[in-house]
């Protein structure tokens, strides 16, 4: 009779999801192997450091509000630093701060007198934190879904509050420009940003991926072991090595390797491109956005500000472009530099790295708080798991290793 220890369990993908669910196999006595394709963990949640540098693969901040991320991750030890809750808008006109006084009073007099939306919008906002912090995310998740551009419209916001503030700030969050995104997306980050603060570690947003797979004990874990195809009986390599299994839990897009997989998961784009510039004073760790139609940039950084540069005369500049666009890494970092010296004044800028994103974000229509298990059993012995199968974000990720790995054991008890 086969013990824990000779179930032979393997996790596609060494993403969040798929060491989420490790922990949870091993925490039960079952010493799983996950099998990664890239020579990095974390998936989309990795960091490289470029001449002393913390360049994160994609500008990302945590929600230290997020359920899951408070029941997984050690905030201590990742050494969190607070982003300032508010943002400074760029228009044509002028350039002002928009924020949340109930999270820094600071944020009060500069929101009052922002030209940014009415007075009745900035009330609207209010209201809107209070509601949505004293309303239970389950709730949210049940509710009937349409768009967030209708659903700020449904609650009357106007068009400039809109334009000027919910699109530049939502569209670098769910990298989509019309604001097409389910409105229980919105609530729900909306909540998390009410609730808590954007956060990012000392030493990289990878420094989550680190210390869930530090946190590991049994697991093996293969990198560049790249799957080829997965069927009921074996799940072969591209090496040509076949792995016979109990239970394979795929932690990763499966539409390359996965026998009879027929589904097309859609994926949200975006690029990243790292500068950096000289500033005689550290900047404070606020998010820039442009409001302004006619920019690539949507919205601008300095990691420096809560991390450590390498260079005491200079900063890190990351600059996110959502808008879709045919432009070479060459054309592209032109047209930035162009942008960055005409509407935010920042010239001289070194340029470091650009990082196209091709799967950034899960491009759903429908989103649940969690997924759903019926879903998520393609067969018997393969279970499908990561954010695509709830929603874009952290959390999702690590809900989804959870529950797939819960099932697994459910499964094993059976059997």
């Amino acid at each position: 009779m086969k013990t824990n220890q000779d179930k032979n369990i393997y996790i596609i993908g060494a993403g969040v999801s798929g060491l989420i669910a490790a922990q949870n196999l091993e925490q039960k006595g079952y010493v799983p192997t996950i099998l990664e394709a890239t020579g990095y963990i974390g998936g989309r949640v990795r960091t490289e450091i470029i001449d002393g540098w913390i360049l994160d693969v994609g500008f990302q901040v945590l929600l230290d509000a997020y359920p899951m991320s408070k029941k997984y991750l050690n905030y201590a030890d990742l050494d969190l630093q607070r982003l300032s809750p508010g943002a400074r808008i760029y228009t044509d006109n002028d350039s002002s701060i928009i924020g949340d006084p109930l999270r820094d009073t600071s944020m009060l007099f500069p929101t009052l007198f922002s030209s940014i939306g009415s007075m009745r919008d900035k009330l609207k906002i209010f209201q809107l934190n209070l509601r949505l912090k004293n309303t239970p995310i389950a709730t949210l998740f049940n509710k009937k879904e349409k768009t967030t551009l209708a659903y700020l419209q449904y609650l009357g916001f106007t068009d400039k509050i809109i334009n000027q503030f919910f699109k530049p700030f939502f569209s670098g969050i769910f990298l989509e420009c019309d604001l097409h995104t389910s409105s229980r997306m919105f609530e729900f980050i909306y909540k998390m940003f009410a609730e808590g603060f954007a956060t990012l570690p000392k030493a990289g947003i990878g420094a989550i991926a680190k210390q869930l797979a530090g946190q590991l004990k049994t697991t093996q874990i293969q990198l560049n072991n790249e799957v080829q195809k997965v069927t009921t009986d074996f799940i072969t390599m591209a090496s040509g090595d076949q792995y016979p299994y109990d239970v394979c839990i795929v932690a990763t897009d499966p539409s390359s390797f996965l026998e009879g997989y027929s589904v097309k998961n859609r994926w949200k784009t975006c690029d990243t491109l790292y500068f950096s510039v000289r500033v005689n004073d550290v900047p404070p760790p606020i998010i820039h956005l442009s409001a302004l139609s006619d920019t690539l940039i949507n919205n601008i950084f300095y990691p420096t500000s809560v991390q450590r540069a390498p260079d005491p005369h200079h900063q890190l500049l990351s600059v996110t472009v959502v808008k879709q666009h045919s432009f070479s890494s060459e054309v592209l970092v032109s047209q930035v530099k162009g942008e960055l010296e005409k509407y935010f004044s920042i010239t001289k800028v070194k340029f470091i790295k650009h990082y196209a994103i091709p799967r950034a974000l899960p491009d759903l229509g429908s989103v649940s708080y969690a997924p759903n298990l019926d879903l998520m059993t393609y067969e018997d012995k393969i279970l499908l798991c990561g954010d695509h199968t709830a929603n874009g974000s952290l959390n999702a990720a690590m809900i989804s290793g959870e529950i797939a790995a819960h099932d697994v054991l459910n499964r094993l008890k059976t059997n």
